[in-house]
């Protein structure tokens, strides 16, 4: 088991109030803190992450500047991106902070490395992110598998040196974009993704993409 002690958990939500509850219910007690940031939503999910304790902020630009401003807010020495929908299995926490503990700058789950998979991935989406995840690759000499998926751990005192900017679904490329650029050591270890729990996600598969792409192509003719 990791030392709970040192990881804030950021959370981003809109409208998840069948879900957060299964989600904070799952975590490790001892956490350093959890940090709900929340696209002021209409139902009960406000509500639900006061009642477990999780500090919450407010955001209502998109799940990018969500996590950022949740990244800035943090305090504990590992930071660690979760989804609300029950999609990230709480027993995967281990895996990202050990590689963390283990000295990379960032560690990332994948769902197509050994060990990983999705219930939730259609083909279409597969496709993008394989074609997506090559042209990185190509770009700046890493060895990706995924792409486009948000559960990730990232020491806290690596933050300014990305300078993210995101404020939509284009955050996890930025973060590995310039994870690259900036020469961080990165570890992917294997994640399973499941279907959502309830309700629909936010994701449109040709907005979100074409989103992905003008962020390869904007760090890409930035020096």
């Amino acid at each position: 088991m990791f030392d709970a002690k040192k990881v804030s958990l950021v959370i981003p939500t809109l409208n998840e109030e069948g879900n957060l509850g299964l989600v904070l219910k799952s975590l490790p007690l001892g956490l350093h803190e959890v940090i709900v940031v929340d696209g002021h939503s209409s139902d009960k999910t406000v509500p639900i992450a006061k009642k477990f304790g999780a500090t919450v902020l407010f955001d209502e630009k998109g799940k990018g500047s969500a996590l950022r401003k949740g990244m800035q807010m943090a305090s504990g020495e590992i930071i660690i991106m979760m989804d609300a929908d029950c999609s990230h299995l709480s027993t995967e926490l281990t895996l990202l902070v050990s590689g963390i503990e283990a000295g990379y700058d960032i560690c990332m789950g994948s769902r197509f490395i050994q060990g990983g998979g999705s219930e939730d991935i259609t083909f279409i989406r597969k496709l993008g992110n394989k074609a997506l995840v090559h042209l990185v690759n190509r770009l700046w000499r890493m060895n990706y598998s995924d792409l486009c998926y948000g559960y990730r751990a990232l020491r806290r005192d690596i933050i300014p040196k990305l300078s993210l900017e995101s404020d939509g679904f284009g955050i996890e490329t930025e973060i590995s974009i310039k994870a690259a650029k900036a020469h961080l050591s990165v570890l992917e270890v294997p994640s399973f993704e499941k279907l959502r729990f309830r309700g629909s996600g936010k994701l449109k598969v040709a907005r979100d993409g074409a989103i992905v792409l003008k962020r390869i192509l904007k760090e890409l003719f930035r020096k």
